[in-house]
Parts: C-alpha cells; sequence; structure tokens
C-alpha cells in the first residue's frame, strides 16, 4: 500500500441513508410519494430546497390551518439553503418563506404523516422537514419531509475504508444536529460531518480537502452532487437508492455502484495510483 491520502466524501441522504422523502403541491393538494427533492427543485430555475430546523412532533402538535409562515415567525425558526438552481441570497429565499400567505401547517404534517408511516418501525430514523421555495411565485410551492436510515453495509463500508487509512467525510444538505446521530452510528467523526452544504458549498468541500489529500473520492446520488463530483478527483453515483438520475448526474460521474462496499475496492483502486481509475 502506498502512502499516499485519500479522503471519500459521502452525501447522506439517499446515498449513505436509505431515504423516504415525500412532497405536497401546495397549490393543488397533490401529496407526492418517493419523489426526490433535489430533482424536483431543479425543474425549475426560481426553486429553492429549504430545510426548516424544527422537530417533526412539534409540527404535529399545531393546528393544521395555521399559516407555515405564522406557525415559522411565531417559533423563531430559522431556515437554511439546501439546494438553489442559481445564485440566491438569503434575505431573497426568506422573503418569499416568511411572507407567504399559501402553505398551511397542515401541508407539512401531511408530509410528515407518510414518511412516518413508512419508516415508524425503524430502530433509528433520520427525520427532516423543509419547503420548496418558488422565487417566482414568490413562495412556498411545496412542503417536504425526508425520513432516513443507514443503508445495509454502510458500516462495514465506512470500516472497510478506514482499514485502508482513508479519511471518511460527509457533505450534506440535511443539518447537522439531524446527521450526527447516523454518523455517530457509522464511526465518522464529528468534525468532518458538514451540514446544510449547498450543491456549491459541497464542491467547495471537495476542493478544499484537495488541498489536503492526494485524492478525493466524491459519493452521491443525486442533482445537488454534480459539482462536487465534478471536483472531485473521482465522482461515484450509488443507485443503491432506487429512482431515476438524469443524464447530467450520470455523466458526472466515473464510477456507478449499487451498494456502499464498493466503495471500498474503488479508494483502494485510486490509492494504487493515480491513472487507476482515470476519468
Amino acid at each position: 500500500m502506498t502512502s499516499a491520502r485519500i479522503a471519500v466524501v459521502f452525501d447522506s441522504a439517499g446515498t449513505l441513508l436509505s431515504t423516504w422523502r415525500t412532497a405536497k403541491d401546495v397549490l393543488s393538494g397533490e401529496v407526492m410519494p418517493d419523489v426526490q427533492t433535489t430533482t424536483l427543485t431543479t425543474e425549475s430555475p426560481d426553486r429553492v430546497l429549504t430545510m426548516l430546523p424544527v422537530r417533526p412532533r412539534d409540527v404535529m402538535a399545531e393546528p393544521a390551518a395555521t399559516l407555515l409562515s405564522t406557525y415559522l415567525i411565531a417559533n423563531n425558526v430559522s431556515y437554511a439553503v439546501s439546494c438553489a438552481n442559481r445564485p440566491v441570497s438569503f434575505d431573497e429565499v426568506g422573503v418569499a418563506l416568511f411572507g407567504d400567505r399559501r402553505a398551511r401547517v397542515g401541508d407539512l404534517q401531511d408530509c410528515i404523516r407518510v414518511v412516518w408511516a413508512c419508516c415508524r418501525d425503524q430502530p433509528a430514523v433520520a427525520l427532516n422537514v423543509g419547503v420548496i421555495v418558488n422565487l417566482g411565485l414568490p413562495g412556498v410551492e411545496y412542503t417536504i419531509a425526508t425520513g432516513g436510515v443507514p443503508f445495509p453495509g454502510a458500516v462495514e463500508a465506512i470500516r472497510g475504508l478506514s482499514a485502508l487509512g482513508a479519511d471518511v467525510y460527509v457533505a450534506s444538505g440535511d443539518r447537522v444536529e439531524k446527521l450526527l446521530p447516523m454518523t455517530r452510528r457509522l464511526g465518522i467523526p464529528d468534525d468532518r460531518v458538514n451540514g446544510t452544504a449547498t450543491p456549491s458549498g459541497k464542491a467547495a468541500i471537495v476542493r478544499r480537502l484537495r488541498e489536503s489529500y492526494d485524492r478525493v473520492l466524491m459519493v452521491g446520488d443525486g442533482e445537488n452532487d454534480v459539482a462536487a463530483m465534478r471536483e472531485a478527483d473521482l465522482g461515484v453515483l450509488s443507485l443503491q437508492q432506487p429512482g431515476e438520475r438524469s443524464a447530467t448526474v450520470r455523466d458526472a460521474a466515473g464510477r456507478t455502484i449499487t451498494d456502499l462496499v464498493e466503495v471500498v475496492d474503488i479508494a483502494a483502486g485510486l490509492l494504487r495510483g493515480p491513472k487507476a481509475y482515470k476519468r
């Protein structure tokens, strides 16, 4: 084995975590289970995937008819931009979010119920909620909820990478406090867990790591991982989470996997030399 240093960066939802995602179209009332929220976001240049640091149980205790914006303001809830199609300012998103007069707390509750029904029997669940803000409306176009548990083989993959001497990082659009119970279970140090990372933020993380490591591998599953895959020495597309992937996502990846354990062999190949897995 060479002395080359390697970093492996994972997305969380859909990559490390088997994830249930549900969105509700606030305008039509349609509830959409098993939707890829980042793909839904990228379908319009005005959409911004926005995570809300609230406890789902607190949301479920609120009257369904309450305006979501009223609830957020009354409880001093902040927000984090997870994915956007173009540069947007924090304030621009806030004006659309807190000024919205369409979305109700009940719209978010509907998403939480669907996700909770899918994963309530799991031993450990990372449950997140948020909205897709449309700056063209302006306002909340979709409410969303996601729940995730580690994929089978995730623990083995992290252990295998550690045995190679690779350092494992997480770059995710989810909030750090939601990620830590899962990443600790997987054995990933807290200081290598990066939350609320936008696509450009993930790319910046990979770019920074390339200054310290000989090889950097980015493992993701969706549109919000494309920039980071392109920035890495090798982008890996995980298909372990069912669903369609666009040509853009597939083209950004040098390798495709269907099981996380495959990442260990790929990392071992990178350690053997710069041309072992040339893109």
